[in-house]
């Protein structure tokens, strides 16, 4: 669990919601995960865990999940990420709350098209807990051309990459860490799922969780299956935005 202290540079720190739907989606994953929430605004929310901000939830800019990753200096990531290939979808924006400067932030897209934020914090650093059940606890990429991904991003963050037949993990140098993973999208992969990053959230029982989502109306996509991680799942919520949850092995 992480509290107030800053991330390392290249962890992922946040991750936020894009809907149509807002009080619809807050209502889900509320029931979902037990999350309060606090207005930031007409259309913004930040979703609590035992009063401390674990997601933040705001109008369609990009449906779905988004991962966010801690940078020092927001600038020179995103001039990296677009020498690399990428692409500056928004920002950067400067981000206050109640008058108090939280931090920068940006939404880029990788060359495959995947799309990530980065965030130079000031006041805010991120969520306060992860890796524990109705906080995320996983970041994975799913690409088609592996090292193509991989070289970026090297380049933007410093991750060093870990190859185990299809699945690579990325690792720090500094703090030596492992923070993300990346699969390979084979043949075997409909061509109408795009490259994207998958946020996956922890929970203390999978099926319950699974059976949970579908009575709150949301759609279970992948069925609860076994991995030396813990079992997992695939799922979407009622405005269609797609995440995992898995129930940790240890």
């Amino acid at each position: 669990m992480a509290g107030r202290a800053r991330y390392a540079a290249g962890k992922p720190c946040w991750v936020d919601l894009g809907t149509g739907d807002l009080a619809g989606a807050e209502e889900f994953y509320h029931g979902l995960f037990g999350w309060d929430f606090e207005p930031r605004g007409r259309s913004h929310s930040t979703a609590l865990l035992r009063a401390q901000p674990v997601a933040g939830f705001g109008p369609v800019r990009e449906a779905g999940w988004v991962t966010h990753m801690a940078v020092d200096d927001l600038d020179e990531s995103v001039k990296h990420a677009v020498q690399a290939g990428g692409r500056l979808l928004s920002g950067p924006d400067q981000v206050f709350d109640e008058g108090r400067e939280q931090g920068w932030g940006a939404l880029l897209a990788d060359p495959a098209g995947a799309m990530f934020g980065v965030w130079e914090e000031r006041d805010f650093p991120g969520a306060a807990m992860h890796h524990v059940p109705g906080t995320f606890c996983w970041h994975e990429l799913a690409v088609r051309d592996t090292e193509v991904a991989a070289e970026f991003y090297r380049r933007v963050f410093g991750w060093q990459g870990r190859v185990s037949g299809s699945y690579t993990e990325f690792d720090l140098r500094r703090p030596r860490e492992t923070v993300t993973g990346m699969v390979e999208m084979t043949d075997a992969w409909p061509q109408e799922i795009v490259p994207h990053w998958m946020v996956y959230f922890a929970v203390a029982d999978c099926l319950a969780a699974a059976d949970r989502v579908e009575s709150l109306g949301g759609v279970i996509e992948i069925p609860p299956f076994a991995l030396p991680s813990g079992r997992v799942t695939v799922a979407s919520d009622p405005q269609g935005a797609v995440f995992s949850l898995i129930e940790l092995a240890s």
